[in-house]
């Protein structure tokens, strides 16, 4: 369900990223989006890894978020409920197909990448970039659509500018406060929201509820950092790299590294990357910081049993209404 946003450092971008990855579309843009287009389920982002130093690791709050097949679910109900409901004002839209451009990881945890590169026979080949299908450029829903379909759709007006390319803000407005809509249109009262509001509404989503678990990875990600346990590992594996030539004090600045000079996908990146993941393998990082963070999320599930176990019974309602939904 959308939720599932300092000073930039390669830690807060993996932040960023593990609270995108559960609110990404899950589609392209209108226009480029037929029925017939094929949503090709090998693509799709494993709920366990099966592969890399990450292999069959899953930390205790993913139970509480919704796998990227689930979020397939709820987007397709949600489309079916927005496209009816724009049909009532006499719009005809063909909105994003979900499951046709899937993210990297399957839920807001972002194992893979959660303690820095993970998978060495994909960095041998993208080194700290990503496969191509899974690196698309997602434009916004609204860049597909005239003025009045956004407005019925999202209860605001489309934004008449352009950012620069490549910034954008968590609302896809650059800093602008977007302008309500219309009251109504042909002679219907729009939605509170838009059809999207509305839609959201009939599904009962509570995008306050993966928005508090992905708080929780946060705080559990940034708690298990300054660890004894952790710290040590984390000087093993810089000495290990100092030992290949290398300066970097984690693996968040080993990716930043890795990014300096382009994509991240580079000669010198690839060769960075296999270091970095042979540092890793070598020390056990990934080993040893999984194990303290699972021990900090069980804490806090404990400490929340109750809101989590409300957010888990909720996700299920929503996930019943989405598939019954035709």
């Amino acid at each position: 369900m959308h939720v599932l946003k300092p000073a930039f450092t390669a830690s807060t971008a993996m932040l960023a990223a593990i609270a995108l990855s559960s609110c990404s579309p899950s589609g392209p843009s209108p226009g480029a989006v037929t029925e017939e287009t094929h949503v090709n389920q090998i693509e799709w982002p494993e709920e366990i890894p099966s592969s890399g130093l990450v292999k069959g690791l899953e930390l205790p709050l993913e139970s509480y978020m919704v796998s990227y097949s689930d979020q397939v679910a709820v987007d397709t109900a949600l489309r079916i409920l927005q496209t009816r409901c724009m049909s009532e004002y006499g719009l005809t839209v063909d909105l994003p197909r979900p499951g046709v451009n899937p993210p990297p990881h399957s839920n807001a945890v972002s194992i893979e990448r959660r303690y820095g590169l993970s998978d060495r026979a994909q960095a041998q080949k993208y080194g700290y970039g990503l496969p191509k299908e899974l690196s698309r450029s997602l434009e916004s829903v609204e860049e597909g659509l005239s003025g009045i379909e956004v407005e019925v759709l999202t209860g605001r007006k489309k934004p008449e500018f352009a950012p620069p390319k490549g910034a954008k803000d968590s609302d896809g407005h650059f800093g602008r406060v977007p302008e309500p809509a219309r009251a109504e249109h042909n002679g219907k009262k729009l939605h509170e929201g838009g059809c999207a509001g509305w839609s959201k509404r009939r599904l009962k989503v509570n995008e306050e509820d993966a928005g508090f678990v992905a708080g929780l990875a946060s705080t559990s990600l940034s708690e298990s950092r300054p660890l004894k346990p952790v710290e040590k590992a984390l000087k093993s594996w810089s000495a290990c790299m100092k030992d290949k030539g290398r300066a970097a004090a984690d693996p968040y600045r080993a990716m930043e590294q890795g990014y300096a000079d382009g994509d991240g996908t580079t000669k010198n990146a690839i060769e960075l990357a296999l270091d970095d993941i042979d540092c890793k393998e070598q020390t056990r990082l990934i080993e040893v910081w999984f194990k303290e963070e699972s021990a900090i999320q069980k804490r806090l599930i404990e400490e929340n049993k109750d809101q989590l176990a409300a957010i888990k019974k909720r996700m299920g309602e929503v996930l019943a209404a989405a598939k019954a939904t035709k």
